[in-house]
């Protein structure tokens, strides 16, 4: 029996199956490497839990990891929307590592500056995000109080996931954008015997018949441990007409002679910032 994973928390899942049916299900094995979103092949162990025997093949999966541990954060999602707001403030880290995973997994982005209706802090994150328009992502300026339809039309025909710290308004657009958002959650609360607030797991909600919004919890970090370097270089889009124009095949674009990017940044090509957050990743991918 197939069906898709609408909710993930720890080990626990819930699998709405053809019928609409939410079938609360656990992996088989004490290793679990499933995820919201996730098109899966189920076998009921009883009228109300039922085994997940497999993971069909993914088109995507966003996660990020370090070196003691990965978390999955979704799969066979076609878009990521990266939440910050006028305040509190955002970290651009955490946005552009984000932005790397996504890239990494040729996943659509897009970022969303919510709370706009804070008129008198919109100049300052707007400079922030700056950097990123620059290089051509996709800015959406809203407030998920009253204008979250405004989003709408950028969700048409793709299944998102939202990710953002914690504060930025997530639940706000999600509640917004999704009328019964709230029946929804208290349905999988009740699949997972869980009384915790949605963003304490992955949920995916239908927008309609072709577009899929999934909800994950609030990130303080992102780690990029599950990339090398050369996956790194590859994700920063503004790095692609350079690489393999160094002197050095193996160069790490740091003090090596004749470096295209080093050059590039010099020449003003490249922002020295993200640069600099470059060897950042990559000087602490082994302990981010």
């Amino acid at each position: 029996m197939e069906g898709r994973v609408v909710a993930a928390h720890g080990r626990q899942y819930v699998v709405e199956l053809p019928d609409g049916v939410l079938l609360p299900c656990f992996p088989r094995g004490k290793r679990s490497d499933v995820a919201c979103g996730d098109r899966v092949d189920i076998q009921r162990a009883s009228d109300d839990q039922g085994v997940i025997e497999a993971i069909q093949p993914r088109t995507s999966l966003l996660y990020r990891s370090n070196v003691v541990r990965q978390k999955l954060i979704a799969a066979n999602v076609d878009q990521i929307v990266i939440v910050v707001a006028t305040e509190p403030g955002f970290s651009d880290e955490l946005v552009t590592r984000a932005l790397l995973a996504a890239e990494s997994e040729e996943i659509e982005p897009l970022i969303v500056l919510n709370k706009c209706d804070l008129s008198e802090r919109v100049p300052a994150a707007r400079a922030q995000l700056a950097i990123f328009a620059g290089l051509g992502y996709r800015i959406v300026e809203l407030s998920a109080r009253d204008h979250a339809e405004d989003l709408r039309p950028e969700l048409s025909g793709y299944t998102s996931v939202l990710v953002g710290q914690s504060g930025m308004g997530k639940s706000t657009l999600v509640n917004a954008l999704v009328p019964d958002a709230g029946a929804a959650t208290r349905e999988i609360s009740a699949a997972l015997n869980s009384g915790k607030h949605t963003t304490t797991h992955a949920t995916l909600y239908h927008l309609d018949a072709e577009s899929e919004l999934i909800d994950s919890p609030g990130l303080q970090e992102f780690g990029l441990g599950h990339l090398d370097r050369q996956d790194v270089e590859h994700a920063f889009r503004e790095f692609r007409p350079y690489l393999g124009q160094c002197r050095f095949r193996d160069c790490h674009h740091d003090r090596e002679p004749d470096c295209a990017l080093t050059a590039a940044v010099a020449a003003g090509r490249i922002d020295p910032r993200r640069f600099t957050v470059y060897h950042r990743i990559v000087g602490t991918q082994r302990t981010d």
